[in-house]
């Protein structure tokens, strides 16, 4: 590959995203608040950037905790650096501040393309991730090759309105918090009675619940693991009310005093 990517946020996604860019042959110039994260990559050939402005290139990718993150790093001096490309942004933010950066992003002559990702790290690893992703046509006919290479096995094209990507995100999420929690108490309750977990998981997950997210998440809480461990749920979920506006949203905000 020739093309030079710049990537901000070496998470537990972050990381294993960039490690696939650079398996696949992209050259990178990494950047992440704990620099120490960075030195896989770097024993790949990566450069590591000393402050975010550095990592500028032709292509950026960033992903990052949220919303204002992405403010705080990707300003205008920055974008002026990559004047003419393409920034990806895979964080997880309000679809109205995502629409407010990709108004940014056109002043400076940058490309933007939205695109969240669904996958836990291991699926990052795998190459098994979903991303919807929305922009303008070219674009997004860019970011796919990368997005690919990053771990996408499922590609969503949402359009060009900036939020829809973002919006699917959400909705995603609040089902998955959903269903984890509803799972949790169910197999507590079955427990409580005398059931096997584990027998009840395989049977509800081989028969009316068989979707990826209980198979999932159902051998996770058959095995004694925590469903939901992180600060993500917390964020999410008020993303997710905060994009409903004035929408009754009684189950989102039930769940928001959970977690």
């Amino acid at each position: 590959m020739t093309e030079h990517i710049g990537f901000i946020g070496l998470g537990l996604l972050g990381l294993p995203m960039a490690t696939n860019l650079a398996d696949a042959g992209y050259a990178l110039t990494v950047y992440n608040r704990t620099a120490s994260k960075a030195e896989v990559l770097v024993a790949r050939g990566a450069t590591l950037a000393e402050h975010a402005l550095d990592a500028a290139q032709p292509i950026v990718v960033t992903s990052l905790w949220d919303g204002p993150v992405v403010e705080l790093l990707i300003t205008p001096a920055f974008l002026d650096r990559m004047k003419g490309g393409l920034h990806i942004s895979t964080t997880t933010m309000s679809p109205k501040l995502s629409t407010q950066l990709a108004a940014l992003h056109a002043k400076h002559d940058v490309a933007f393309v939205e695109a969240p990702i669904f996958g836990r790290p291991e699926a990052a690893v795998a190459k098994q991730l979903a991303v919807p992703y929305a922009g303008l046509a070219e674009a997004k006919q860019r970011a796919k090759p990368i997005l690919t290479a990053m771990g996408a096995s499922s590609l969503f094209d949402l359009g060009e309105q900036f939020g829809t990507a973002l919006a699917t995100k959400l909705a995603g999420n609040f089902m998955i918090f959903s269903a984890v929690r509803s799972f949790t108490e169910a197999l507590e309750m079955a427990k409580h009675a005398g059931a096997d977990p584990k027998l009840v998981v395989e049977m509800l997950t081989s028969t009316l619940f068989s979707a990826p997210v209980y198979q999932s998440y159902g051998q996770r809480l058959a095995a004694g693991e925590p469903g939901l461990v992180s600060k993500i749920p917390a964020k999410d979920l008020g993303l997710y009310v905060e994009a409903a506006g004035q929408l009754h949203t009684p189950i989102a905000n039930l769940f928001r005093t959970m977690v």
